[in-house]
């Protein structure tokens, strides 16, 4: 049985991926996660406690969802199916979540300290990246593995604007194909 609080940031999280950052506020997110009036309030003091604690919460969700071991011996053939497994769930049943972390980069743009965490979970998807496009042997895995994520930005940004049908493994295979290649 999730808490209370986390009770709340899930709220937080739907009104901000569904409605933005400008529905947010205590009053909603209590309703949306039909708490007494003032529950958020008791675990976020004020907005920008709430903006951070979305952040973390969110961070420690995609860390669970997306474990390490998706990717146990990267090959580019790996690499190509968990891209794709990644894109289909950020844009799928974590669409939500997804929008609420994009609408949080674009609104705190000159807000260095409540985007530091994001960047700093941006950073460990890069890291993360750069390991696998190197174990698979991928020439210039730091390029690579950069443009593997500016790849997947775009497709993330097409699936949940444009086209949410689109097929992306065309796509992510011809990229890993052609990073591969450059041996």
């Amino acid at each position: 049985m999730p808490t209370t609080k986390d009770r709340a940031l899930e709220a937080a999280v739907q009104l901000l991926g569904s409605e933005g950052v400008r529905a947010l506020s205590h009053a909603r997110v209590d309703a949306r996660a039909e708490l007494p009036n003032g529950s958020t309030s008791n675990w976020f003091r004020t907005r920008r406690a709430l903006l951070a604690g979305i952040i973390d919460w969110m961070a420690e969700q995609e860390r669970a969802d997306f474990s390490p071991t998706l990717f146990d011996e990267p090959t580019p053939a790996s690499i190509i199916e968990g891209l794709c497994a990644v894109l289909l769930a950020q844009t799928g049943p974590f669409a939500v979540r997804t929008r609420a972390r994009f609408a949080l980069f674009l609104e705190l743009g000159a807000d260095d300290e409540l985007l530091a965490p994001l960047r700093r979970q941006r950073q460990e998807f890069e890291q993360w990246t750069d390991r696998l496009v190197t174990a698979a042997g991928i020439p210039d895995p730091i390029p690579a593995g950069r443009a593997l994520m500016a790849l997947g930005d775009g497709l993330i940004l097409h699936r949940l604007t444009i086209d949410p049908g689109l097929d992306v493994r065309p796509v992510v295979e011809r990229a890993v194909r052609a990073l591969a290649a450059t041996a």
